[in-house]
């Protein structure tokens, strides 16, 4: 038997991993309500009607061929003009990268900024490419813990206790998956003052930057004057094309402490060739086009949104915190005698009740004793994924 890489069979992703027990059930027949992925265009959202025909006349048009390795100029551009606009950050097109979505830009940034035995903060409970990747490049993703009862807002000074001489960067995911927690301004400005604190630069994923509920968004590419920030963001939410796999990057970097590291992720750019072109010119639209079609997709979320949290406080044995971004909820469980842990619970749900969760602890080990759920269906679907799950507390507690 030829033995595969260690590196490779340690790779976990709780939100895809889960899908495998599912499909079992679905191959027998069993209706299964999924409600594990993120995924918008799965149900009633889809990219921008000018976003959708620039793609299809940049293929048409003859654009299907290699671009620059950092991103084509006009996209680059765009990206400094929507940045401008929302963050009011002065970049220009040199500071941006184009990359194959957020995923890929934390692929080029742990590969050019880790060595062995290097660690990156990373919130907890955190999406999982940022532990499983970390750990990929030999380096260890240290959780700081975010605090429940305040919203999932992290505690600054805690995260002190996790930094050493090994530490190369904090990362932020800011709406956060899995938690939909929005970071106060406050917050924002105490991770960057640490950071300054440490010489460390501030890793930024804003992919869910204007999906919010109450409050606004603050970016940390905003507030700082001396530390280094890289921004991440993409078209795989607030512009719904997820399947295009298309996002970017941008440095804010005032006094120049990243231009080793710039060097070092351009040549993994280089060698993974270049992002998708004809996604290029349909991003550009969307950048730099009327966003008037959210207003109303963020109507419909903050309806699920409300009735998702609604139902939940009132299933037995549950607790959540109301999301104030992105479309996810990270309820916990407070009655725990009937499973040995949150992905034992999250399978017998799945066999049970034939609805699909994503296990807490696959966000990390501040997410023990929880679990994530989606609200992108709508309301119907929603209400029965409801009326199951509630049916199933009932009967396990009563057992």
């Amino acid at each position: 038997m030829i033995k595969p890489s260690k590196r490779a069979m340690g790779v976990k992703y709780a939100i895809r991993d889960v899908v495998l027990p599912a499909r079992e059930l679905e191959r027998k027949g069993v209706d299964v309500i999924r409600l594990n992925i993120g995924d918008p265009g799965k149900y009633d959202f889809q990219p921008p009607e000018h976003m959708k025909d620039a793609y299809c006349r940049a293929i048409r048009e003859g654009h299907n061929y290699y671009g620059p390795s950092e991103g084509l100029p006009e996209m680059r551009e765009a990206v400094v003009r929507r940045e401008k606009r929302k963050n009011g950050v002065d970049i220009t097109p040199e500071d941006v990268r184009v990359t194959a979505a957020v995923t890929e830009a934390l692929q080029l940034l742990f590969g050019g900024l880790l060595d062995p035995g290097d660690n990156i903060l990373v919130p907890g409970p955190s999406y999982p490419p940022y532990t499983g990747l970390v750990r990929f490049y030999g380096g260890e993703p240290r959780e700081y813990p975010t605090v429940e009862e305040r919203g999932w807002q992290p505690d600054v000074e805690d995260m002190r206790k996790f930094i050493d001489e090994r530490t190369k960067a904090i990362a932020v995911i800011n709406p956060n998956n899995p938690t939909g927690a929005l970071y106060e301004r406050k917050t924002v400005k105490g991770i960057l003052d640490l950071a300054g604190e440490y010489d460390l630069p501030v890793i930024s994923d804003e992919i869910y930057d204007l999906m919010t509920y109450e409050g606004k968004h603050v970016s940390p590419g905003s507030l700082t004057r001396d530390v280094p920030v890289i921004v991440m963001n993409g078209l795989s939410k607030v512009y719904f094309a997820t399947g295009w796999r298309l996002g970017y990057f941008y440095y804010v970097d005032p006094e120049g402490k990243l231009a080793e590291v710039r060097e070092a992720i351009d040549k993994l750019m280089r060698i993974r060739i270049c992002p998708s072109t004809p996604a290029q010119f349909a991003a550009i639209a969307g950048l730099t086009g009327p966003m008037d079609y959210l207003r109303d997709y963020m109507a419909k979320l903050r309806e699920r949104r409300d009735y998702i949290y609604r139902r939940l406080t009132e299933i037995p044995g549950i607790s959540t915190q109301k999301p104030q971004g992105a479309f996810y909820i990270f309820p916990r469980i407070d009655e725990r005698s009937k499973w040995k842990g949150d992905l034992d619970f999250v399978m017998d749900v799945l066999h049970e009740a034939h609805v699909l969760f994503v296990h807490g602890s696959g966000f990390g080990r501040t997410g023990d004793w929880h679990f994530r759920i989606v609200f992108l269906p709508p309301v119907p679907v929603l209400e029965e994924a409801m009326d199951r799950f509630e049916d199933f507390m009932r009967k396990r507690l009563a057992e």
